[in-house]
């Protein structure tokens, strides 16, 4: 639908959220559906732990996304609310519960993401992969992503997820070099996530990688579109990009509002770096119905030409 004027291509933050980043409360007989069974099998959603403006969509399209390994983090990013501290020993039962879940709720498409976990001796990487064997054994027509930490870029804990063989592997650089000092924790560095992605495209296994940027923490165009060219330098085949958004006073704050407009504008010019995809928006998160859809997609295709005389 047409705009009957141009929107400004930023708000000042002293006015509240723009209008495009209010959204309707969810509803739907999908969304129930997932709630329901959500609640019932007692997993740790990030879609409600961080108030997802999409869960809507997603629940209701079949796709979610899961934390494993507790609700407490080992590292202290300055955009994030989730609890920082001595995180409780990991439940070895958790990668069976799950894929017992998936199966139960049918999910298209399932993301898989943790917090970080620097006191387990490779950073949670073996109970990652747990989770996508049983994942792929218990619902094979589930598409499995996940969103790891940088396992301080040891390569040994990377190969072990590699090894898993999850359809998608995502690992966020969150914000342009310059800001990532003060934005993530001083242990994740830009160029150590950087690498991270590189070896894991390079590995055997042909994964498709994906990472996301967070707008309105102070970065500027020049700096964005460095970034978009570092993270296609390193084979990044899809990214996501949306508003940051303050989760309390105690995180940084919002220092721009980007505009619908400017989204697209970033759209298109990480699209021009030969991206597979790129999915650009106010509401648009790293776990984004969009790009699963599209990832989805991608692979159907590709197993149909593998199957074809």
């Amino acid at each position: 639908m047409a705009t009957p004027h141009k929107l400004p291509l930023a708000v000042s933050t002293s006015t509240g959220k723009p209008d495009w980043l209010k959204v309707r409360l969810p509803r739907g007989e999908g969304y129930e559906r997932v709630k329901g069974l959500v609640k019932s099998l007692k997993l740790a959603t990030v879609c409600e732990e961080a108030r997802c403006p999409n869960i809507a969509e997603c629940w209701g399209g079949g796709t979610a996304t899961v934390m494993l390994m507790g609700e407490v983090c080992t590292r202290a990013c300055r955009f994030c609310h989730v609890k920082v501290g001595a995180p409780p020993p990991l439940d070895p039962q958790e990668p069976e519960n799950l894929a017992a879940a998936v199966r139960e709720m049918g999910l298209e498409y399932i993301v898989v993401t943790s917090v970080n976990r620097d006191d387990r001796p490779d950073g949670g990487a073996s109970h990652f992969a747990s989770a996508i064997r049983a994942l792929k054994r218990e619902s094979p027509q589930t598409t499995v992503e996940v969103l790891i930490p940088d396992f301080q870029g040891v390569e040994s804990s990377l190969a072990i997820v590699a090894e898993a063989r999850p359809h998608v592997v995502a690992h966020n650089i969150e914000t342009v070099e310059r800001l990532t000092p003060t934005v993530r924790d001083r242990r994740a560095k830009y160029a150590q996530s950087l690498r991270v992605l590189e070896y894991l495209k390079q590995r055997p296994e042909k994964l498709y990688t994906k990472s996301s940027i967070m707008i309105g923490l102070g970065e500027t165009d020049e700096e964005l579109e460095q970034t978009f060219k570092d993270l296609r330098n390193v084979g990044v085949d899809v990214l996501t990009l949306g508003q940051y958004l303050q989760p309390s006073q105690f995180h940084l704050r919002v220092e721009r509002f980007a505009s619908p407009e400017k989204f697209k504008e970033y759209e298109q010019r990480a699209s021009a770096h030969g991206f597979l995809y790129v999915a650009s928006g106010p509401l648009v998160r790293s776990s984004y119905r969009a790009a699963e859809f599209f990832m989805k997609g991608l692979m159907e295709k590709e197993r149909t030409a593998v199957a074809a005389p």
